[in-house]
């Protein structure tokens, strides 16, 4: 975690651009020093803790919080000695020459002009790792509470953990990335980059090589969850690392650790920066084309047909997202329209399966936005097509699919909204997308579809009638409208057969449907009113099918109710 402090004070800097670097003082083990903390990090919000310096080491400072450190019995603090004799070993023979060889140095001998980094253990929220402040980069005069040191915050909690070194070279990370870009280049990194290159280090370092119980294993968990989090919003939750993991594992599997290393060396940051060393290398991809690759590759990793479209590390083979499914009724014709939200170079994998005809697809977003739609048709041999969604000035388009449901297995679409391109450095927006499916049963002609419909509703006004003239019976629907055939559910519009159910449901009277609605979009209002249909009738409707409440699905049973109503029956 990389905590950055603003707006030095221009007047001190000034002051402080005359001022010779200190010397180092020297420190004695035993020694007691009153450190300054980030209180968001602290487990009790505290500002400052007090803190004893127990070991150091050639490149290191170990202090660890006073009153925890004095409470451990001696055999404990010999223990927690020898955990930090290996961390100072493996930091002095693994993690510093490989990270600075790969990334450049962090400031040396530095703000304190010591070339030792200091560690503070102290008591962290849960789940946190450790965190870096830049402002201890800095002298007091700039900013009052720097420690003035080049030092790192790690949890108490592991500080017996084997875990620790994955933690220490995280944040070790961003203690270069402040020289490499604050320091020397006088800019600042944007988080989410300044974040996917730490948690990276466990990779390079081979921290990962080991599957079970690592870093990176808990990154893909995290994903798993939540996939759709955006790559360059930053909110410190495990899911950012996680989407920030799993996006630079596939960018340096294909385009080499030099992306990561060289755009720390420029003057770029972000996105640009990116940018700037694919174009260097001569690279045929941007940033944007290499997102819709890893998007890709994260629904099917099968580098089978395009090396592209999977991860190369072994870890990361059987990697693959479960995406969101829309089913569409097995027969019949149908529409579903759906409208979600999206953040920028966030991934949105959309899945339809069901249905059985020609299906239509429109794809609406708002103009001036910048979507990119690429989809796959999964046929039911087993291959698939990639293809890209052509979308106008308006950010509409329309793909059209023949024979769904015949030789065509299902359908993913992976918008992704690519509008903004820099200046991530907090919450970000949402934005609106809507996809409209609809598919024609092919089974008859139009003709013949349309003769049958009415032969049907011929039969069913005769029955209607001699259940008026008769007497018997409940009372009949003052519409003509019916038999309901096809199933219907919450997203079908713009249907006949939801404008006859609607006109049914308002037949009921208000206990069933008080707002009466008829518009023919099967929506949240429709559904309610058919739940309460369900659970009025629910010994005929649900409980055949082991159900306790309504669904609001018009499925087989319900639709049997509802069609004997509208024939005057019982």
């Amino acid at each position: 975690m990389n905590l950055i402090y603003k707006n030095i004070i221009l007047a001190a800097a000034i002051l402080v651009s005359v001022l010779v670097t200190p010397e180092a003082k020297a420190f004695t083990v035993g020694e007691a020093v009153n450190f300054n903390v980030d209180k968001d990090f602290d487990a009790s919000a505290r500002s400052q803790v007090s803190a004893v310096l127990v070991k150091t080491s050639s490149n290191l400072y170990f202090y660890v919080e006073k009153n925890w450190w004095e409470v451990q019995a001696p055999a404990k603090q010999n223990e927690i000695l020898g955990y930090l004799d290996e961390l100072s070993l493996e930091f002095d023979k693994k993690i510093y020459p490989n990270l600075t060889s790969i990334f450049g140095s962090e400031w040396k001998p530095g703000v304190d002009g010591d070339p030792k980094i200091t560690i503070l253990f102290h008591a962290l929220k849960e789940n946190a790792g450790g965190y870096f402040r830049s402002a201890d980069e800095y002298l007091k005069l700039q900013i009052p509470d720097s420690n003035e040191r080049e030092m790192v915050y790690l949890p108490i909690a592991h500080i017996d953990s084997r875990q620790l070194k994955v933690f220490l070279a995280h944040e070790f990370v961003h203690l270069i990335t402040f020289n490499q870009k604050d320091k020397l280049r006088e800019v600042q990194e944007e988080i989410w980059l300044n974040e996917a290159r730490a948690d990276y280090s466990s990779t390079i370092l081979g921290y990962d090589s080991l599957y079970d119980g690592s870093n990176l294993q808990r990154r893909v968990r995290n994903f798993l969850e939540k996939p759709f989090d955006s790559l360059t919003e930053w909110q410190e939750n495990k899911y950012d690392y996680a989407v920030a993991s799993l996006f630079t594992h596939y960018l340096v599997d294909h385009y080499s650790i030099n992306v990561l290393a060289d755009s720390l060396k420029s003057k770029a940051v972000g996105i640009a920066s990116i940018n700037e060393v694919l174009q260097k290398n001569n690279e045929k991809e941007d940033f944007a084309q290499i997102f819709i690759h890893w998007t890709i590759a994260t629904l099917i990793n099968d580098c089978s047909v395009e090396i592209k479209h999977c991860y190369l590390n072994q870890n990361l083979r059987g990697l693959r997202i479960n995406p969101t499914l829309n089913f569409l009724p097995l027969s019949g014709s149908s529409s579903l329209s759906v409208t979600n939200v999206t953040k920028n170079w966030a991934g949105n994998w959309q899945k339809f399966i069901g249905g059985k005809g020609d299906l239509t697809l429109e794809f609406t977003s708002l103009a001036g936005l910048s979507f990119k739609v690429p989809y796959l048709i999964f046929n039911k041999d087993g291959s698939y097509a990639i293809r890209y969604l052509d979308l106008d000035q308006k950010e509409k388009g329309q793909l059209e699919i023949e024979n769904f449901g015949d030789t065509v297995a299902s359908l993913v679409i992976i918008p992704s909204l690519q509008s903004k391109t820099s200046d991530f450095n907090g919450l970000e927006l949402t934005y609106p997308y809507t996809f409209t499916v609809s598919i024609v049963d092919k089974t008859m002609s139009e003709e013949e579809a349309l003769i049958q419909k009415l032969l049907v509703q011929i039969e069913f006004l005769k029955k209607q009638i001699v259940a008026l003239q008769s007497g018997v019976g409940n009372p009949v629907p003052t519409f003509a409208c019916g038999p309901l055939n096809n199933n219907l559910y919450k997203g079908t519009a713009y249907s006949s057969d939801v404008t006859c159910l609607q006109n049914f449901l308002k037949s009921q009277g208000p206990s069933i449907y008080p707002e009466g609605l008829v518009t023919g979009s099967f929506g949240n209002l429709t559904k309610s009113a058919v739940i309460r249909f369900q659970e009025k009738y629910k010994e005929e409707i649900l409980a055949p099918l082991g159900l306790l409440r309504g669904t609001g699905f018009v499925g087989p049973s319900t639709r049997i109710k509802i069609n004997k109503l509208l024939l005057g029956g019982a």
